[in-house]
Parts: C-alpha cells; structure tokens; sequence
C-alpha cells in the first residue's frame, strides 16, 4: 500500500506489501522503488517489504539543501525508526541505495540484521565513471522521462536533483575499508561481471566488511536485475532467508 510519511522535515513516499519480518529496499539513483518490480518485489510472499523512495526521487519530492549520501543516510535511519520500528531489519540496496544503506548499518549497527549491497560503492574511485564527473545539465531522454511520470516536481527537475548529487560527489569524503570493519550485520555483496563498479573495488568491499559474502553475476552489467532477474532474485533470497553453511574446505575464513 502506497502512502507517505514526514520524514526529516521530508513528505516521504513509501510502499508496503507483503508479510512476515521487515525488508527494506533502497533505490539507486535518480530512480525509484519501481526497479525492483519482477524482481527482489517477489520476495513479498516471505517478508513485509518497505520501498521508499528518497528525497528528490519518485514520487518523494526535493527539497532545499545538498544530496549527499549523508543526508541520504540521515534520511533512511529515520524511515526505519519512525515507520518501520526501529530495528533489527534486513536491508537491501542497489547502487546509490547500496550505499545509503552501507553508512546506515556502520552509522547504527542495531538497525540492520543482514545487509545486501548490490552493485555498490564506498567509494566513488571505484566507478568506472561517476557523478562527479557531470554537472547535471546531461540526462538521458529515457530517464528523464522515467523522472517525470512520477516526479511531482516535473520532468525537467531531474537536472536539479543531478547537478546536487554531482556536487556531493564532488564534495563528499568517501569512506575507507577501516571504515567498512566496522559493519557488523552478515553482508552479502552482489556485482554483475560487467559491472559500473569494478571487479577490484568489489573485492576491496567484500574483503574489508567483516565476514561478508561474495555474488559474482554471470553476464550481467549494473542493471543486473534486468539482465538476469531471476538468478538474481533467488541470489538474496537464499542469503536472506537461510543460514549461512559451513565450507568444506575454507581459507579467508578458516580461522571462524
């Protein structure tokens, strides 16, 4: 059921369905919750799933003042405390969302039970190209498009909203993999092969976070939920709803 709640000062667009435990699903960037229909939305028949949609994207409008993940993270503790409940809860997030939700299971550990972090970064460096190399006046026709059905600023409000994330880009001090020791939630790391995030700075992530778990898409790029959807889908599932089992033969964690 769409509705919206106050959030930081925000009228804050979000999406429920489903039953059982809480998940909460973060967008990437200049999206909305609608990327994870036919996809990670199918996990509804285990879990009550949140999908907001963060200031200045989907139906959640801008406000004044600076976008940096920060601000993002600031945003997202508050959903969970004020509309969610507080925590423990599985938290998911796809690129931008990704990390949101990475400073939000290091900024309040007691939140988040298990992380996913899909195709993200904790730091910019690891893009192949990324948003501080624009100043949003360039934005594609199709997702300008996609902004504006849904956008109650308007089509063209899409360039303010980049331009912000740009100069956050710019601006933001990026986290460090000392940082990333902190995360205390089991974390499962998924990337396409062919992803905007290099493979390099995926392993970085993936061998800094604290017993953290490793998805490697086959033949799948940044939109690896369109690529491959269902291999995907049944990736998170299984690490959110099982326990993780022992290895044979096991060599980083050899010593657990």
């Amino acid at each position: 059921m769409a509705q919206y709640a106050e959030v930081n000062g925000v009228r804050t667009w979000y999406d429920v369905q489903g039953e059982g435990e809480p998940l909460v699903l973060m967008h990437g960037g200049l999206s909305n919750a609608g990327e994870f229909h036919g996809n990670l939305l199918d996990l509804t028949s285990r879990f009550t799933t949140y999908l907001p949609e963060r200031r200045g994207h989907g139906h959640t409008p801008d406000v004044e003042g600076p976008l940096t993940i920060g601000v993002q993270v600031e945003d997202a503790i508050a959903f969970l405390d004020e509309v969610v409940g507080g925590g423990p809860v599985r938290l998911a997030g796809y690129s931008m969302g990704a990390s949101v939700a990475l400073g939000v299971a290091m900024a309040r550990p007691d939140l988040v039970e298990r992380l996913v972090l899909i195709s993200g970064c904790y730091d910019l460096a690891g893009l192949l190209f990324s948003p501080a190399d624009g100043d949003g006046s360039f934005v594609p026709d199709i997702i300008k498009d996609m902004y504006g059905a849904v956008s109650p600023d308007g089509r063209e409000h899409i360039h303010v909203v980049a331009a912000k994330l740009s100069e956050a880009a710019r601006t933001e001090k990026p986290w460090t993999t000392d940082d990333l020791a902190g995360v205390r939630a089991r974390t499962l790391i998924v990337s396409g092969d062919d992803d905007l995030v290099t493979l390099e700075h995926t392993l970085s992530m993936y061998r800094a976070i604290p017993d953290a778990e490793l998805s490697v898409i086959p033949r799948a790029s940044h939109v690896l939920f369109l690529d491959r959807p269902e291999l995907y889908t049944r990736t998170v599932e299984e690490f959110l709803t099982r326990e993780p089992n022992p290895t044979i033969m096991p060599i980083a964690r050899g010593g657990s």
